[in-house]
């Protein structure tokens, strides 16, 4: 796997984690731990994406 694929990868995992929080936040009844979760996961991989493109 080249780098370029890998960053692609890693930038479609972000935008489904992005869907999925903006899609349990419309939920009734979603803890704020488990959104929160989901964000620090957006953001490790926001941070490995600047990591490699760099």
């Amino acid at each position: 796997m080249t780098i370029g694929s890998h960053i692609e990868e890693l930038k479609r995992k972000h935008a489904t984690l992005s869907r999925k929080v903006e899609e349990i936040q419309r939920s009734p009844g979603v803890s704020a731990l488990e959104i929160q979760e989901l964000k620090k996961q957006k953001l490790r991989l926001k941070e490995e994406i600047a990591r490699l493109d760099s």
